[in-house]
């Protein structure tokens, strides 16, 4: 595969302040200044062409000469040939870990979200959460009484008052996600019903996990409408199980959460892409728990990487359950007005450390 292209130049990125460049490097081309010995760094450890740096360099307006005296300073210099070295360590790692995906990938079944029903807690510890496969749970919810309760109406009617938290103005920020604390919005749950009920396709608005809704004393007890899941401590249901309410064609961005879960479908149908966290290296995840990709429609260009990714794809509909193994990047889109429920309150580990990158954007 070709080389990839340099990132945005540095007037485009936000990046941390860098040394001064004399103390760094000594002496550099008129016009090349901290900003740019930095973008220079970043491009050669991500292993973008010469040519394409070049290219962006003169489209910034430096000159041929210039661009390639200060390509070949950074490159030589022994801060970034340590740089270079030591990145090759994090290659030998990834190839190590592409290797064991290829032969998981290499299982005739790989793509397919395993059906299972009553499933034990030894059984789901044993084949899937041991295994970090995810599965789709048959017959999660078919004795709770949330299954035969909770809709639409139910809420409307019983909390239509309550002023609750939602994402809004979505369809205006293509970063919703990573930018939900500014897209918070208050307005009162039947008029959010009334929304969802009149929006077929639309993603503007989302009541989410972050809500925290549950655990509001309005809903007192609710939670005990929802039943036992294979290795879930029931008690602890109303601390760590979090509701979704949304109309068709609300989609959380590619991304992978830090610890396994269980996303129970009561009302609607949602459609599930899933990446193995073996993956990570073609999921472009620069910062936090993110991938930059739109799903729907990834720029193979930009992200070429992940036209080798294997994605496992499964809709969950209503007393159905996901089981989501931790660092298993997702997507999800409402294929119609929904509610659900996840779940953490696992009886086994369910915290682990994960690094969280915070590099410059591509």
């Amino acid at each position: 595969m070709s080389k990839p292209d340099a990132t945005a130049t540095p007037a485009q990125l936000r990046v941390a302040p860098a040394v001064p460049v004399s103390a760094a490097l000594g002496p550099l081309p008129s016009g090349i200044d901290a900003d740019w010995t930095q973008w220079i760094t970043l491009n050669l450890l991500r292993q973008a062409s010469e040519a394409s740096m070049l290219h962006a360099m003169a489209q910034a307006g430096l000159p041929p000469d210039v661009a390639q005296q200060a390509l070949h300073t950074v490159r030589n210099h022994p801060i970034t040939q340590t740089a270079l070295a030591e990145q090759s360590l994090h290659h030998k790692l990834l190839s190590v870990v592409d290797a064991v995906q290829s032969l998981h990938t290499a299982h005739p079944r790989y793509a397919q979200v395993e059906r299972v029903t009553s499933i034990t807690d030894n059984e789901l510890f044993e084949r899937f959460v041991c295994a970090n496969r995810p599965c789709l749970l048959t017959d999660a919810a078919a004795r709770w009484p949330a299954l035969q309760r909770w809709s639409f109406d139910f809420f409307a009617k019983r909390f239509g008052s309550m002023q609750i938290q939602v994402q809004g103005d979505r369809n205006t920020d293509a970063q919703f996600e990573f930018n939900k604390v500014n897209l918070r919005r208050q307005v009162r749950l039947d008029d959010f019903i009334a929304y969802c009920r009149q929006n077929a396709n639309d993603n503007n608005q989302y009541l989410t996990a972050n809500n925290n809704l549950l655990r509001r004393p309005e809903m007192a007890g609710l939670t005990e409408d929802l039943g036992d899941l294979p290795l879930c401590d029931r008690a602890r249901a109303h601390d760590m199980a979090h509701l979704w309410i949304g109309p068709g064609g609300t989609n959380t961005p590619l991304h992978h959460d830090e610890n396994m879960l269980w996303h129970t479908q009561l009302v609607g149908a949602k459609r599930w892409r899933l990446w193995s966290p073996l993956e990570w290296s073609r999921m472009y995840n620069h910062h936090a728990v993110f991938s930059p990709i739109d799903v729907h429609a990834p720029d193979l260009q930009r992200y070429p990487r992940f036209a080798q990714a294997t994605a496992l794809e499964v809709v969950v509909r209503p007393g159905e359950a996901i089981y989501l193994p931790p660092g298993w990047w997702h997507q999800v889109s409402a294929l119609e007005p929904s509610i659900s429920v996840n779940q953490t309150n696992f009886s086994v580990r369910n915290t682990f450390d994960y690094a969280s990158p915070n590099a410059a954007p591509l």
